[in-house]
C-alpha cells in the first residue's frame, strides 16, 4: 500500500501513535490501521473517549479566545497534534489577525501536516521537537521569528502532560517554560485524571497505551495543580474540562462535567 501524502519518511504506520489515535477520536482521516485498531480498543474500554476529546478541543478554543481577550497576541502550542477544526491560529487570528502562533510536536505526521496547512500563513509556524526540549524549542528559528519573549505569550499544553510518566519531569516542563516567559504570560493546560477510572480499567488502558509511542499516566487533581506552580490560576480555577468558562449547554458533558475525566485550567505568571 502506498504511503499517503500527509505521511513522512519517519512515520511508523505499524505502531499506534497517540497523535493519530487522537485524530481518529475526533473523526479525522490522518491515521493508519494500527492507530484505528488501538483507538477502537480504547473506545471499547472507555466509550466516552471520543466526546472527551471533543470537550478538550472545545476547551482549547475557549482558552485561546479568553487569552486573546486578555491581550495575548502570540501563542506557543506545545504538543499540538494533527491539525483539525478550530486550530489555535484559526481562533486567535479570527479575533486578532495580527496574532502569531507556533505549533510544537514530536510527531512527524503532525508537523508535516501543520506545515502544509500553514504554508501561506506568515504569522504561524511549526517546530518538530520534544516538549521536554525547552531550550531547543525556544532557540528554533521559527520561534525566534514569531515569538517575542520580552512580551507575554500564551503557552498551551492540551492533553499533553499525561504522556510523561516521571513526576519531576512533567513538572520540569511547565517550570522551565515559566522561567523563560515574561511576566503576564499564561499557561493553559488539560490533563486526564484518576477519577472515574477503576483499577481494572486503568490496568487495561495502561496495557493499550504501552503499545503506542507514548504510554499514558493519569494524575489526581492535586498532582495536576502542582503543574501550575508559580502561575496564578484565573477563575474558575482548576475544574473539570467542561466547567472552564463554558459557552453554553451545547458543550460536551455540560450537564455531567465529571464524565470528561480531566481537569483544565489557565494560570497567569505574575
Amino acid at each position: 500500500m502506498s504511503t499517503p501524502a500527509w505521511a513522512s519518511d519517519e512515520t511508523l504506520p505499524e505502531r499506534p501513535n497517540i497523535a493519530r489515535m487522537y485524530d481518529y477520536y475526533l473523526g479525522g482521516g490522518h491515521n493508519f490501521a494500527a492507530d484505528r485498531e488501538a483507538a477502537q480498543r480504547m473506545i471499547d474500554l472507555f466509550p466516552d473517549l471520543p466526546r472527551i476529546t471533543q470537550a478538550n478541543r472545545a476547551f482549547l478554543r475557549r482558552a485561546v479566545a479568553f487569552l486573546v481577550e486578555q491581550g495575548i497576541d502570540q501563542f506557543l502550542d506545545v504538543g499540538s497534534g494533527i491539525p483539525t477544526a478550530g486550530n489555535v491560529h484559526q481562533v486567535a487570528q479570527g479575533a486578532n489577525p495580527a496574532a502569531r502562533v507556533v505549533y510544537v510536536d514530536v510527531d512527524p505526521v503532525a508537523v508535516a501536516h501543520s506545515r502544509s496547512l500553514l504554508r501561506d500563513n506568515p504569522r504561524a509556524g511549526v517546530v518538530l521537537a520534544d516538549a521536554r526540549a525547552t531550550e531547543q524549542i525556544l532557540a528554533d528559528p521559527v520561534v525566534e521569528r514569531l515569538i517575542d519573549r520580552t512580551r507575554p505569550v500564551g503557552v498551551l499544553a492540551m492533553s499533553l502532560l499525561h504522556f510523561f510518566a516521571d513526576e519531576s519531569e512533567v513538572c520540569g516542563i511547565t517550570q522551565r517554560l515559566f522561567e523563560r516567559v515574561s511576566s503576564g504570560s499564561y499557561l493553559a493546560l488539560s490533563h486526564a485524571t484518576t477519577e472515574r477510572i477503576t483499577h481494572d480499567m486503568r490496568r487495561d488502558i495502561d496495557v493499550e497505551y504501552s503499545r503506542t509511542t507514548s504510554p499514558m499516566v493519569f494524575r489526581s487533581r492535586e498532582e495536576i495543580l502542582r503543574l501550575f506552580a508559580g502561575f496564578a490560576l484565573v477563575e474558575p480555577g482548576l475544574v473539570y474540562i467542561p466547567e472552564w468558562r463554558p459557552d453554553g449547554p451545547e458543550e460536551p458533558f455540560y450537564a455531567e462535567p465529571e464524565r470528561s475525566n480531566g481537569y483544565a485550567g489557565v494560570g497567569r505568571k505574575p
